[in-house]
């Protein structure tokens, strides 16, 4: 089994050191079930821990779950889809017990409160799920075995993360193979089995960033590879004057949540603010102006998942339209 060793570089150490303040998001603080995962964040939409917030969207009538979920489970043995919780390096980075669980299939986001918004990012473990890991190693009755029968197809597993600020996307994102056959050795082949640090510093100062996953083994619904990620231990390096907690909810109200083909936001300030909703991969579906008062705002069209509503440029509510 070949291990992908990444030490964490001197610079991201003397940041560690030099940085004002550091809040490491690691997933500790959620209490997890016997099962050993909980894929349903109820109706906060949202999992928190540090300064970063991981939307989840939970449908009970098939038990189907979308972008994050957070899990404490070990199996690194079993392959498939029943095992769709576990990292391959079997528990947290660094030692913890939970970690994050992240379908990408497509753009999956995470966003940052509090004083890391619009701040930097030092930087995050990732490694495969168990999921993922034994697919490509193997195959599966969807996915091919990485390399094919010779051992040289030239496949790979790529994770793209891009920052966003202002709902912008920003001009430099990082790569990085979670899995890389493309090497005319083939005993340089890997699959990473183990939490790898990233430098997420090149990004810059960001409000939220995404994850997407893209493979060579592709069929007519997609991507064949599991959209499977496993996160931990994200940095932020915090900024003093950004927006505190109790600022993010003092001026305004939404209702209902969840939210069906309308929300009313009550909006108690005295000039009106431009706001939009935007899904769970950052991207704006909607834009409206606030006034002082109870505004009603339309979301017919709108798929059953989660949202996040953005008001006056800094405040977010989330809200699940099913």
């Amino acid at each position: 089994m070949y291990k992908l060793t990444r030490k964490l570089p001197f610079f991201a150490l003397l940041v560690a050191f030099s940085a004002q303040a550091q809040t490491t998001a690691d997933f500790e603080n959620i209490s997890i079930p016997p099962a050993g995962f909980i894929n349903n964040s109820g109706a906060a939409g949202f999992f928190y821990s540090g300064n970063a917030a991981v939307p989840n969207f939970y449908d009970s009538n098939f038990d189907y779950w979308d972008g994050w979920a957070i899990s404490k489970t070990t199996d690194t043995i079993t392959p498939g889809f029943t095992n769709q919780y576990s990292s391959i390096a079997g528990g947290g980075a660094q030692g913890t017990s939970n970690y994050g669980v992240c379908y990408a299939f497509g753009e999956t986001s995470l966003f940052l409160e509090g004083p890391a918004k619009g701040g930097t990012l030092s930087g995050i473990y990732v490694t495969n799920s168990t999921y993922a890991y034994y697919s490509m190693k193997e195959g599966d009755n969807v996915a091919k075995k990485f390399g094919g029968e010779t051992g040289s197809d030239p496949d790979f597993f790529k994770l793209v993360i891009r920052g966003y600020n202002n709902d912008i996307v920003k001009p430099d994102s990082i790569v990085f193979y979670l899995a890389d056959y493309r090497f005319p050795n083939n005993a340089q082949d890997y699959i990473v089995d183990e939490w790898t640090y990233i430098d997420l510093q090149p990004l810059g100062v960001v409000e939220n960033i995404s994850f997407s996953l893209s493979s060579t083994d592709n069929g007519a619904f997609g991507m064949n590879t599991p959209a499977y990620l496993c996160a931990d231990q994200l940095v932020t390096d915090d900024n003093t004057t950004g927006t505190t907690e109790a600022e993010h909810f003092k001026n305004w109200k939404i209702s209902p949540n969840p939210a069906h083909d309308f929300i009313r936001l009550e909006w108690v300030g005295n000039d009106a603010a431009p706001g939009a909703v935007y899904d769970a991969q950052g991207r704006s579906v909607k834009s409206f102006t606030a006034f002082s008062g109870v505004n009603t705002i339309d979301l017919q069209g709108l798929n059953a998942g989660i949202y996040v509503v953005r008001l006056a440029g800094q405040v977010e509510r989330v809200l699940m339209a099913k």
